[in-house]
């Protein structure tokens, strides 16, 4: 069984969507293992299929790989696209044809993502929170922004309710830079103020002084990535 950084791509609807697969070096079929879908951010848009493995998980994976017992899959999005669409349906795409060729425990499936794969996080995880047994949401948007897709359907209450009350019963841990001049911190305040509201379990952290990058620490996280992997959706 090969082991490491995986090459993949999927077609979808006509367009073939790049994505990596990591399997540990320790992997073994005869038990099953956590899958984690990270979604990346604007800047490792493409059709390379590798520039979604040189910030965020894989990263860290790189650098702790004892932290990650976990099949992790990384599509990657067009350039000029987001995760909400035919991009989105390839991840989730990717997610279940690896779901199916290793032995992923069902209940223990992972989303997350930072920056735009942060809104894809929200935008994925409202409509399939039944799939996941945990957000980790990094630096992420809920609210409209101009030239950006509509993460929920219009209705009663803010974005930010409308995103809680879907996700109540979904463990999420939020983490934001408290000077991110990219994407306001004011998103991921009202989005855990939401949350909290409805009850849900959720945590939050928000990096003092830090700007964009919230990533690079979250990922890097004993504590934070080990709170992930204790989840289960049962």
């Amino acid at each position: 069984m090969q082991t490491g950084f995986l090459d993949r791509s999927i077609v979808h609807a006509g367009t073939r969507y790049p994505y990596q697969v990591y399997v540990p070096a320790t992997y073994d079929a005869s038990r099953s293992w956590p899958g984690v879908l990270f979604l990346h951010g604007a800047g490792e848009r493409g059709d390379d299929g590798l520039l979604q493995t040189t910030v965020g998980i894989a990263a860290a994976i790189r650098r702790h790989p004892e932290r990650y017992p976990a099949i992790v899959v990384m599509p990657q999005a067009p350039r000029d696209s987001f995760w909400a669409g035919p991009p989105g349906d390839a991840a989730l795409a990717a997610l279940e044809r690896t779901c199916a060729q290793f032995n992923v425990d069902t209940n223990r499936v992972y989303l997350t993502g930072l920056s735009m794969g942060g809104h894809g996080c929200w935008h994925i995880g409202y409509h399939h929170a039944e799939r996941f047994a945990a957000l980790l949401v990094i630096c992420g948007f809920v609210g409209d922004r101009p030239n950006r897709p509509t993460v929920v359907p219009p209705g009663e209450g803010t974005p930010y309710q409308r995103m809680a009350a879907r996700l109540r019963e979904r463990p999420i841990w939020i983490v934001h830079g408290e000077a991110d001049s990219r994407v306001p911190v004011t998103e991921s305040r009202l989005m855990a103020e939401a949350l909290r509201a409805v009850g849900a379990d959720v945590h939050y952290t928000e990096l003092p002084g830090t700007d964009h990058d919230s990533w690079t620490a979250t990922y890097n996280s004993e504590s934070i990535v080990r709170w992930l992997f204790e989840q289960r959706r049962d």
